[in-house]
């Protein structure tokens, strides 16, 4: 192993608590689909994705190149930087988990290098063109193509199935799920562990390690997998409610297309290189999913939520770290200032998210306080849209029940009578 000093040591164990944390944030990515249409119980659903995850993690270092070698410049940076970029990351993490909110993991570590990076060295240390071609662009392309492919894919999966009987499309969908569920979180493991693999290795290229341009070694790359699997299998279940149950409500048919549409783009983004948000990339696969099925919505308010959390995340993700290196910059106390500040946020956050627990016996439970309205627009097009027929209304997703008169009236002619909704 190369010689690691104590600050890289440092550097190295918060790089694996990001990782770790990025576990259990992004579990939703793969796994709400899944847990909420019933297709998987929630622990199986998270140790499945854990395991996958793990395996993901070495199946490509593309990413990791990028974040290593492409996004800032290694020259001038110390492993001070790498630690206040990563602080900035795992509070924004946390702060985000503990609200239930959806944001990338991923924009999140970017942020923190870009705010550290020119804290510390300037503007001219962060390669611009990377940034825009690699990160901004996919962070936009991302959701927009999941969702366009999760609504074609939906449509397709209605009208294919429409002369299947409603309880067996259903158990097939189910099925297809637990494939496609699979897949998302090989797809996960394979971009979003890289990052972590991608940190640890520019740390060491700058604590001088490791030679410039090098691929992370094999420790890092197992190290980086087994964290990220042990976050995920712990499950972020807050976020896991709001992206299964908080965006719209999902019938198996749609969380197979809204799953199998974000791992193709994952894949494709991975093995092109491109720092792709996986939380993006299914959050707009679950909304266009949610469009595609005739009397679908979204939750629009809950939706706007999270695109206001996605615009803020490389901001102050970026402003903390930025704040953390000019701590850090003044020596050993500083670093270990930081490093009592981030221990105490971290403890503070779990605290707070005790008065409130959420776990896997109530992920798919949402309090009636706690469920937002559809929006005066989506509530419309659901009351003059009709629903699907054959499998679309299967399995009690149909809420609304017309009760008919028992008895005719006078006359022998049977009077209309008002649709009751129950």
């Amino acid at each position: 192993m190369e010689h690691i000093t104590l600050l890289l040591g440092i550097v190295i164990v918060t790089a694996l608590v990001f990782d770790f944390t990025n576990g259990f944030h992004d579990t939703a990515n793969a796994m709400a689909t899944t847990i909420s249409t019933g297709a998987l119980k929630p622990k199986t659903a998270v140790a499945m994705s854990a395991v996958l995850n793990l395996v993901g993690a070495f199946l490509s270092v593309e990413v990791a190149k990028t974040i290593s070698s492409g996004l800032v410049n290694e020259e001038g940076i110390q492993p001070e930087v790498i630690f206040a970029a990563l602080v900035g990351a795992i509070l924004w993490n946390l702060v985000t988990w503990l609200v239930g909110l959806p944001s990338s993991s991923s924009h999140a570590l970017m942020g923190g290098l870009v705010g550290a990076a020119i804290a510390s060295a300037g503007i001219g240390a962060v390669n611009g063109g990377v940034v825009i071609t690699k990160v901004l662009i996919p962070a936009i392309a991302a959701p927009l193509v999941a969702g366009l492919a999760a609504m074609l894919a939906t449509k397709a999966t209605y009208k294919l199935g429409a002369s299947t009987t409603a309880k067996a499309s259903a158990k097939g969908y189910r099925s297809g799920q637990i494939a496609s569920a699979g897949l998302v979180s090989l797809a996960h493991g394979t971009n979003d562990a890289q990052k972590t693999m991608g940190i640890i290795t520019l740390a060491l290229v700058t604590g001088g390690a490791l030679a410039p341009g090098s691929n992370p070694p094999v420790w890092v790359i197992v190290s980086a997998g087994l964290a990220i699997a042990m976050g995920t299998y712990l499950g972020g279940w807050r976020i896991i409610r709001t992206m299964g149950k908080g965006l719209t409500d999902l019938q198996p048919q749609q969380g197979f297309a809204a799953q199998t549409s974000a791992a193709s783009v994952i894949l494709a983004s991975s093995n092109l290189g491109f720092s792709l948000s996986t939380t993006h990339s299914c959050s707009g696969a679950v909304m266009g999913a949610g469009l595609g099925r005739k009397g679908g919505v979204v939750r629009w308010s809950t939706a706007t939520r999270m695109f206001v959390a996605w615009g803020l995340t490389l901001p102050a993700a970026a402003a903390v770290s930025a704040g953390a290196e000019l701590v850090t910059r003044q020596g050993d106390w500083g670093v270990a200032a930081v490093a009592v500040f981030l221990i105490a946020s971290c403890l503070a956050i779990w605290v707070i998210s005790r008065r409130q627990v959420i776990s896997h016996h109530n992920v798919n439970e949402i309090e009636t306080a706690d469920a937002e309205p559809a929006g005066v627009v989506t509530t419309a097009m659901a009351a003059v849209t009709p629903p699907p027929t054959g499998a679309a209304a299967e399995d009690g997703d149909l809420k609304a029940t017309i009760l008919a008169p028992t008895a005719p009236a006078t006359g022998g002619e049977t009077p209309a009578a008002p649709a009751t909704a129950l």
